[in-house]
């Protein structure tokens, strides 16, 4: 299986880049992983502006079963991450995570997801909320693989 996350902005802080090579390195035991990071436009003024250039942006990166990161979105289990896994594995080979920018993603962006998930009503910053769905995705493998990981 290949998974993509398409991500608006980068990782600045060195913790949060090596708790994301953790989490690759241990991912690659179950799929082909790949992070494109979309440029924040935080040159325009406008939310609205903002939104569909890094929607335009985010687009040209969609491939297969897409899975929109959306404080909207639908909560899951960690259990229910996972059988969504086994479900979307029959389907398509590929998965793409979408992490929108502080302003969320435009709505032809949310028209081309296929379901979009929540983690929480809460919000996040967005170097976070990557490390936590890198982590969710691994338990969500190692629960399908029946590992001792999860508890």
């Amino acid at each position: 299986m290949t998974i993509n996350l398409v991500c608006v902005g980068n990782l600045k802080e060195k913790f949060s880049k090596d708790e994301q090579a953790e989490y690759l390195k241990r991912l690659s035991a179950f799929c082909n992983l790949s992070i494109v990071e979309i440029k924040e436009q935080n040159q325009l003024q406008n939310p609205q502006s903002i939104k569909e250039k890094e929607g335009k942006d985010i687009i040209k990166k969609l491939k297969g079963y897409v899975v929109l990161c959306d404080i909207k979105g639908k909560q899951l289990s960690s259990e229910a991450l996972a059988e969504k896994f086994k479900s979307v594995m029959q389907i398509s080979s590929t998965v793409t995570f979408v992490i929108g920018g502080s302003y969320g993603v435009s709505e032809e962006v949310k028209k081309l997801a296929n379901e979009s998930i929540s983690f929480s009503p809460m919000t996040f910053p967005h170097n976070l909320f990557r490390i936590m769905l890198l982590e969710q995705i691994y338990r969500a493998f190692t629960i399908i693989e029946n590992k001792s990981y999860h508890k």
